[in-house]
């Protein structure tokens, strides 16, 4: 069994999901109780969904699960953005970068899945 806690992919969605945690603090109420408890609670659902992928005997369903929660973080990123919830535009640009970093490190490790169960 491989240790979730040195894939890349887990590092990288443990600093969002406590990124979030520390920004969404400053967010006014409104803001604070409904698109930043989506933000993190999405965020741990991806972790969650990280760790049963590396414990799952066949990958491609947690895999997949994991691909569509970081399509609506996402997508709740993007409207943080557009309401401007995020006090800079560097903060929604760390967070959009790590969104899409974590999706294309998923779709690496689907990619290997899928030439895995073909050979």
């Amino acid at each position: 069994m491989a240790l979730h806690e040195n894939l890349p992919i887990y590092k990288r969605a443990l600093d969002l999901a406590v990124y979030f945690e520390k920004i969404v603090k400053n967010f006014s109420r409104y803001h604070k109780y409904t698109v930043g408890t989506e933000l993190r609670n999405l965020s741990r659902e991806i972790l969650t969904l990280i760790v049963k992928a590396n414990l799952a005997k066949d990958k491609k369903e947690a895999l997949l699960k994991v691909r569509e929660k970081i399509e609506e973080l996402k997508i709740s990123v993007k409207i943080c953005k557009e309401v401007k919830v995020f006090r800079s535009f560097k903060s929604f640009e760390y967070s959009i970068r790590s969104v899409i970093n974590i999706a294309k490190q998923n779709e690496g490790w689907l990619k290997s899945q899928n030439q895995g169960s073909l050979g």
